[in-house]
């Protein structure tokens, strides 16, 4: 009889949880649901790699554009040596020596005057004092002008120790560059150099082609010399009296 109502018990129970309303509560904020969208998210992945390319592209122009700068700043880095100043002084002791000719200088007007009163044309009424004169000062002028090339050639090979210090100096200068304008500078003195030595090639030509010059010279004044004395000599009332001479003795004894 107590089971029996024990159970009549529980079912009314059980009916009377059933029919009572159920409350039924909204879930919280932090508890709602998240939805992927693959579609979405490659689109956004995608967006943000061409926004991170651009930017290193646009990195890459700022490298490209500061090395530019570079690149000009170097190039437009003037030469810090100059071999003007030994080259100038260079030639000056090459042109002191021309400078210093004896006798007869490097002169036009006075290289005229000089063959005028010496070489061109012998007086035959000049004294015997004289033409033996004017013979001494050419032959002093061919010694001075033979003198003259050997001093020349002397300076221009005292030159070539400071030509070949200049030429190292500079070539390992071009050879170390920075930019173009060093470069084209040292390529420009080089060529001063050349020049330099250039203009000793001519002093020395110039020196020895004076010395052989005077030497035909003297020469040919000399043979002119010999004529009109020998015509002097052969003149009738010159004072040559003719007479007879004994080489050998002929005599019985």
């Amino acid at each position: 009889m107590k089971t029996r109502k024990s159970r009549s018990r529980a079912a009314r129970f059980a009916a009377a949880l059933i029919a009572a309303p159920v409350a039924v509560l909204p879930p919280p904020a932090s508890a709602a649901w998240i939805v992927y969208d693959p579609t979405n998210y490659a689109q956004n992945v995608l967006q943000a790699a061409r926004a991170l390319e651009q930017i290193n592209n646009q990195i890459t122009s700022l490298q490209n554009e500061a090395q530019m700068l570079i690149n000009q700043a170097r190039n437009l880095t003037s030469l810090p040596y100059s071999s003007l100043q030994q080259l100038q002084q260079a030639v000056g002791r090459t042109q002191s020596l021309l400078q210093q000719a004896q006798n007869i200088a490097f002169d036009v007007q006075q290289i005229d005057q000089a063959f005028q009163q010496k070489y061109a044309n012998i007086d035959m009424s000049a004294s015997e004092q004289q033409l033996v004169a004017d013979a001494r000062s050419r032959w002093e002028n061919t010694v001075g002008g033979l003198q003259d090339a050997m001093r020349v050639q002397a300076g221009v090979v005292g030159n070539i120790e400071t030509n070949r210090a200049q030429m190292e100096a500079l070539v390992d200068r071009s050879q170390g560059a920075t930019g173009a304008l060093q470069a084209t500078q040292a390529g420009n003195q080089l060529i001063a150099l050349q020049a330099q030595q250039l203009a000793d090639l001519t002093a020395v030509i110039a020196a020895n082609g004076r010395a052989q010059s005077l030497t035909d010279a003297e020469r040919a004044a000399a043979a002119e010399q010999g004529r009109v004395q020998r015509e002097r000599f052969l003149t009738p009332g010159s004072g040559y009296q003719p007479g007879n001479a004994q080489m050998f003795n002929t005599g019985g004894n």
